[in-house]
């Protein structure tokens, strides 16, 4: 007879089990960390390393996977936050977070002037920086509001405005998580309808369309709290078979556009395909490669220590450090020095040595958060003697504690 009493759904308002946990799966920071490099590899203009790269082979790329990765991170990160410290902890580190991305986003935009500047030639057009030398005042002004941007720094202002706004999608996700992506879709739905965009300066508009994207974020915040309820569909023989075949679709179109074998009444009506509102193909394809890459690559899979996929690791871990890397150097590789427009060893060499230079960042800045550790020991010697002795009382141990806890992060939590 089956336990009427029993139920695997998540009550409403409940801490779904992923918050308490303290693991951390290394398949989400591994995946990040490739998303970097196939960043930068697609970054750098007429550059044979692109071919390594998700975006010649299928409708979405590199893109689709750092912002759901995203929303991934943030419910995680957040949601941990927010059943340690509460709610007001949570949203003082999201908004601490989404500060340190608006502050990475300025010195990226002076990072890239300085380097301009230096280069000069026509890089400036190149990099859409030229207003920056034309009218400074203005342009500082409008990058200050998120509305000017250099090329290739489009993502960051997306991701101040999830990381601020994080706190509420969260309590929204706890309490009514169908209704909430469904109102994601619904906004995602209209911006396409009524053409629903973000203006930018001195003209245009925002590259990554903030109204479309952030259904990406709040899947994969959605997947956080309510995946448990889709596993078993994901996993299934019928979703397997359908988004392996919807990916040899896609490749097969991709490709033919790509080398021109296809006739072009065919490619004609699906390219180029709307990156900045986030395609509705774009989508579909992100959603079957994730299915085939979850069931492809399992929790403790055994390659993920190989050697390749730890550096992924260590450069997702650093995902913001190392995405801004990533600008400077396909920046750099446009400077006169290292034309590679048709010199294939020379883009051989600036797509390799622009990725050994991002893992080795990223190997270094871990390096130097390893300096921590020491205090979380102590603190966990600290937590292990208080809850020991039954003779401290319950005021004073978090007194004690409780400050030592706020300074010093869990080495498992996430960085959104």
């Amino acid at each position: 007879m089956h336990d009427r009493t029993h139920t695997s759904k998540r009550l409403i308002g409940e801490t779904p089990p992923e918050f308490r946990s303290t693991d951390r799966d290394p398949r989400i920071d591994v995946c990040r960390g490739i998303a970097l490099w196939w960043i930068f590899l697609d970054h750098i203009p007429n550059n044979v390393g692109s071919w390594l790269t998700l975006r010649n082979y299928g409708f979405c790329d590199a893109a689709e996977i750092f912002m759901f990765i995203s929303g991934v991170t943030c419910a995680l990160a957040y949601g941990r936050a927010r059943q340690r410290d509460g709610w007001r902890g949570m949203i003082g580190r999201s908004l601490r977070r989404g500060w340190d991305i608006y502050v990475a986003f300025l010195l990226l935009v002076l990072a890239c002037a300085v380097l301009v500047y230096v280069a000069g030639g026509d890089l400036a057009d190149e990099s859409n920086t030229t207003v920056l030398f034309e009218r400074p005042g203005a342009t500082l002004a409008h990058a200050a509001i998120l509305q000017f941007r250099p090329v290739n720094t489009d993502v960051l202002p997306v991701f101040v405005i999830c990381h601020v706004l994080f706190a509420p999608l969260l309590w929204l996700l706890l309490r009514a998580p169908n209704v909430t992506l469904g109102v994601s879709l619904l906004l995602y739905a209209l911006a396409h309808v009524f053409g629903w965009r973000v203006p930018a300066w001195p003209d245009g508009f925002w590259f990554f369309n903030p109204l479309a994207w952030q259904f990406l974020v709040v899947l994969g915040g959605w997947y956080v709290v309510e995946g448990k309820t889709i596993q078993e569909w994901m996993t299934s023989r019928p979703a397997l078979i359908l988004s392996a075949l919807f990916l040899v679709m896609s490749l097969v179109l991709a490709l033919g556009q790509d080398l021109k074998v296809l006739p072009q009444a065919v490619t004609g009506l699906l390219f180029p395909l709307d990156k900045s509102n986030l395609s509705p193909l774009r989508l579909l394809h992100f959603l079957a490669l994730a299915i085939v890459t979850s069931w492809l690559v399992p929790a403790g899979w055994r390659g993920l220590s190989t050697p390749i996929l730890r550096s992924a690791r260590c450069c997702g871990e650093n995902s913001l450090p190392i995405y801004c890397l990533g600008v400077l150097l396909a920046l750099v590789s446009q400077l006169d020095p290292l034309d590679i427009s048709n010199r294939l060893s020379m883009q051989i060499a600036v797509s390799l040595g622009g990725v050994l230079m991002m893992i080795a960042a990223a190997a270094l800045l871990n390096a130097l958060s390893t300096k921590r550790k020491p205090a979380v020991r102590a603190v966990d010697r600290d937590i292990s003697a208080a809850v020991a002795n039954p003779k401290v009382e319950d005021r004073a141990r978090r007194t004690v504690l409780d400050p030592q806890l706020r300074a010093v992060a869990a080495p498992s939590t996430y960085r959104p």
